[in-house]
């Protein structure tokens, strides 16, 4: 019982390390744009934005899982 529990110990505090790195990633994509991403995307319907937003965001999560695996 302690092997499985140290294992999804591990699970878990590995996780919050690539939340937080992809947070921290994701802010720094943020402000190094030139216009609010919330704005274009939400209110604006700007598409284009969003799937480039999320084929980054895959992008940099394939890197942090790479990384921390």
């Amino acid at each position: 019982m302690g092997i499985q529990l140290n294992n999804v110990v591990n699970a878990v505090v590995y996780a919050a390390i690539g939340i937080v790195i992809f947070a921290g990633a994701f802010l720094i994509i943020d402000k190094v744009t030139p216009y609010n991403l919330w704005k274009e995307i939400v209110q604006e319907h700007n598409t284009a934005l969003a799937i480039l937003l999320g084929a980054m965001s895959l992008g940099i999560c394939i890197i942090i899982a790479s990384a921390v695996h």
